[in-house]
């Protein structure tokens, strides 16, 4: 049985991708362990998407084309690459899971054959505004936002409007390029906070000189800022705080997430597991369901079967979908950068949620 995996194991994207390639590994690995799907082996054909939309494009049709009998493709952590997959899966009626793309508007780009695996950008932009002005007591947030990335520029559009919502200030707002960031430091006024939205492969060069500029009050962002050890590139960052999947750490004790973390670490030694390999095993784990509950690998099977399925426990959370909407309802991880590593503040399952 084949399942199709994109990742971008090369390019701007791989700090996300790399993690989650691997949870899908080690998800295919186990079931089968267990007998496989369906009584029959799992063979998940992964290719590298180079975080090159024309690249993805070319190898998800390859991949089609070699492949008549695979029903679900998996993979990818950002919209605009997931897009040059995901219409092509649709294109010959294969389904495609994202693991990690967040934006809620994907599925109004591709309708019927996109599915989610993660919340999206307005779930997890209300509980990081949430958390600034009920937690941290925040009154005036400076944003910044990466320009010309969907990713950045939505979650930048979300949290600006539940926090305004919450009768915060917006005391600057503004998007920036790589030559552009470090101009900007003079504008941020007196804020309290500031809202970084940012691409994955920029976090440690822009919260570097952040503080490196002398503004050291705290940075939140989204699951951009998951990158699991590349925070040991910033060993003395202890004010930086971002919402993500789920909580996989060392000090995590749900029995889950022991059995999870002992798998991985036994299979890639010398490294741990973050959010996005949780997310891309979840996913992997999920289309295991769906075609069990299906009793089939026929598309339209599998898709009737995982749109309505219910209560999967996955290590990110919960997930279940309500016919009419591929995005589960899931809890959101509200977690800090601490001296390399990451901790967990707390679970938050925002009360409001801005519309897509």
């Amino acid at each position: 049985m084949n399942i199709g995996a994109i990742y971008n194991l090369t390019g701007d994207q791989k700090n996300l991708d790399i993690p989650s390639s691997q949870g899908a590994l080690l998800a295919v690995e186990e079931l089968n362990s267990n007998g496989g799907v369906l009584g029959r082996k799992v063979n998940l054909i992964l290719e590298d998407g180079e975080t090159n939309p024309a690249a993805i494009t070319r190898k998800t049709e390859a991949m089609i084309d070699a492949n008549s009998d695979m029903p679900v493709l998996i993979g990818m952590s950002d919209t605009d690459v997931v897009l040059a997959a995901a219409h092509v899966a649709a294109k010959h009626k294969r389904l495609f899971i994202t693991s990690g793309a967040t934006s809620p508007l994907l599925p109004e780009h591709v309708p019927d054959y996109l599915f989610l695996a993660c919340y999206g950008d307005n779930v997890q932009a209300a509980a990081a505004a949430e958390w600034a002005v009920h937690n941290l007591k925040i009154s005036k947030v400076a944003v910044l936002y990466k320009q010309g990335m969907s990713y950045t520029e939505l979650l930048r559009k979300y949290f600006v409007s539940r926090y305004t919502e919450l009768g915060g200030t917006i005391t600057f707002d503004k998007a920036y390029t790589a030559d552009s960031f470090a101009e900007l430091f003079g504008e941020l006024g007196d804020a309290e906070l500031i809202f970084l939205s940012a691409s994955p492969d920029e976090v440690i060069s822009e919260v570097s000189q952040l503080r490196n500029a002398g503004i050291a009050v705290p940075i939140l962002s989204g699951d951009g800022f998951d990158i699991g050890e590349g925070w040991q590139q910033l060993p003395d960052e202890d004010n930086s705080y971002f919402t993500t999947h789920a909580d996989v750490g060392a000090d995590n004790t749900s029995p889950a997430v022991v059995a999870f973390r002992a798998a991985f670490m036994e299979k890639y030694p010398g490294h741990e597991p973050d959010a996005f390999t949780a997310l891309g095993y979840d996913t992997v784990k999920l289309v295991a369901a769906a075609i069990e509950k299906a009793g089939s690998t026929d598309v339209e099977a599998v898709r009737k079967a995982l749109s309505t399925l219910q209560d999967f426990p996955g290590i990110t959370g919960n997930i279940s979908f309500s016919a009419g909407n591929p995005i589960p309802v899931k809890s959101v991880a509200l977690v800090k950068a601490d001296k390399g590593s990451e901790k967990l503040v707390e679970e938050i399952l925002p009360t409001n949620i801005p519309a897509p």
